[in-house]
């Protein structure tokens, strides 16, 4: 087993340049432009939630259904994805994920229910969770182990970072006409690249004895995140020490543990625990917790605040939060080179940190900001962790594995990525909806103060991230072999 060090650090007067062919660069502009897809589509609808609210009606714990029901179901489903997509074939399985994305678009910029336009983010998630370990998988299994697959990962995570952060002016621009068409806008998109796919990625050949799916082990991972995740953003109206809290808690948990005596019994498990032993592989899942968790949480937030409380048009509070996105996307040349000659494990380091200390600077914002002194500077230092930590974590948490588990160690970093991201945003939905004063008019400081608890908790989790990303973890490759 290879060390990660070895990995991670490549650099030296004897590190060859690494050269693509024209089907390389090909392939791997596919499966970057619906990795950007996935993450454009979150942060454009987040953008569009006050919108949303106002047309339909809907407070904020149903609003933050909107952007849980999608994570969610990307969270619960992406080690099926990954899984299958080693059994059954990559390239089948990420065409036809996207063809059910790009349906459940349609769909959801079309209806008016919000039931059902929940339904529709949680198909349109289900499906992402077969594309994005799908197209990771393609990568690692098309680009060889070391500086040439580290800059194809780096090039493929920062156009899902990218993607995340410049959806947000996509959002306002599409706001502004109406906020459905934050939903239609993905649909051509998804479509052309399902035809570019369809012409562009390799065959492959499923490995025929090593065939099997672990359907109860997704069944019981899906219903025991949904079952969680809905007693924690229904608890404030419920009452935390109600009977249907503590019953939704114990149930959620009995469900989990049953998932996890699934995976401990059955011959192709979703996870196989073993490859956690490895110490480096669990801290890169633990960072991308809180990595995505804090900040899905404080864009939701800050997306509301801007809006809802100040008055902010979509496009204006977009373009506030620009500079993280083009901070992200610039760094898609360099990221790879940074990896090489620090290391990702000191990168992660220093993004966690950056971005902790851009939350704790955010908590001065009062109900009349200076955007320059106050906002613009907690903006930069999210932009520059999130550059220097989302690469390194993805890249860090497959190093070392072989070809035959790649599916398997993408889908468990993405579903760390959004189940992490679903759980800390429901949190954050408890804690504010806890502090709400029941008026049907907030001031923007009876506002500001409804959400300044979600506002440290962002800073609380990506600061607990950086102390576990600092803590040494002995490596076990005997186990992880086994």
């Amino acid at each position: 087993m290879t060390s990660p060090t070895t990995l991670e650090r490549t650099a030296g007067p004897m590190a060859a340049a690494v050269r693509w062919t024209r089907a390389q660069w090909l392939l791997l502009m596919v499966v970057c432009t619906v990795l950007a897809l996935d993450g454009l589509d979150v942060s454009m609808v987040g953008v569009a939630l006050p919108s949303i609210g106002h047309e339909l009606n809907l407070g904020t714990d149903a609003l933050q259904w909107i952007v849980s029901a999608y994570v969610l179901g990307y969270g619960s489903l992406l080690l099926l994805g990954g899984r299958l997509a080693d059994l059954l074939g990559r390239r089948r399985i990420f065409l036809i994920a996207l063809s059910v994305f790009a349906a459940a678009s349609l769909l959801g910029g079309l209806v008016d229910d919000p039931a059902i336009l929940i339904a529709t983010r949680f198909v349109k998630g289900l499906a992402a969770a077969f594309t994005a370990p799908t197209g990771f998988s393609i990568i690692t299994t098309n680009f060889a182990e070391g500086r040439e697959r580290n800059k194809a990962l780096s090039i493929f995570t920062t156009f899902g970072a990218s993607g995340f952060s410049l959806g947000l002016v996509v959002g306002g621009l599409m706001t502004s006409l109406s906020w459905r068409w934050t939903f239609l806008v993905s649909v051509p998109i998804a479509v052309l690249v399902v035809i570019l796919g369809n012409r562009f990625i390799p065959r492959d050949t499923p490995d025929a004895t090593d065939s099997g799916h672990d359907i109860w082990g997704a069944v019981t991972l899906a219903l025991g995140m949904l079952g969680l995740v809905y007693t924690l953003v229904s608890a404030p109206d419920q009452g935390w020490g109600s009977v249907a809290t503590i019953a939704g808690f114990i149930i959620s948990a009995a469900v989990l543990a049953a998932f996890a005596v699934i995976e401990n019994k059955v011959k192709h498990p979703l996870i196989r625990f073993g490859i956690l032993r490895e110490g480096w592989v669990a801290r890169a899942n633990l960072s991308a917790v809180g990595l995505f968790g804090s900040y899905l949480s404080f864009q939701f937030i800050v997306t509301l605040f801007l809006q809802s409380a100040l008055g902010w048009s979509p496009l204006a509070m977009a373009l506030a939060l620009l500079p993280t996105g083009l901070i992200v996307a610039t760094s898609a040349p360099f990221a790879d080179r940074l990896i090489n000659v620090f290391g990702a494990t000191r990168l992660i380091l220093a993004g966690l940190a950056s971005m902790g200390l851009g939350y704790v600077l955010f908590l001065r914002v009062g109900t009349t900001p200076n955007y320059a002194l106050d906002i613009l500077p907690s903006i930069i230092l999210l932009g520059v962790g999130f550059a220097l930590a989302f690469p390194s974590i993805n890249v860090q948490a497959t190093a070392g594995i072989r070809d035959s588990e790649q599916g398997l160690a993408a889908g468990l970093i993405q579903t760390s990525t959004q189940v992490g991201a679903a759980l800390v945003l429901a949190v954050t939905t408890a804690m504010v909806s806890g502090h709400s004063d029941g008026g049907t008019v907030p001031s923007a400081a009876a506002m500001l103060e409804q959400y300044r608890p979600g506002l440290v908790l962002s800073a609380a989790v990506a600061i607990a991230a950086l102390l576990v990303a600092a803590v040494p973890a002995r490596r076990r490759a005997a186990a992880l072999a086994a």
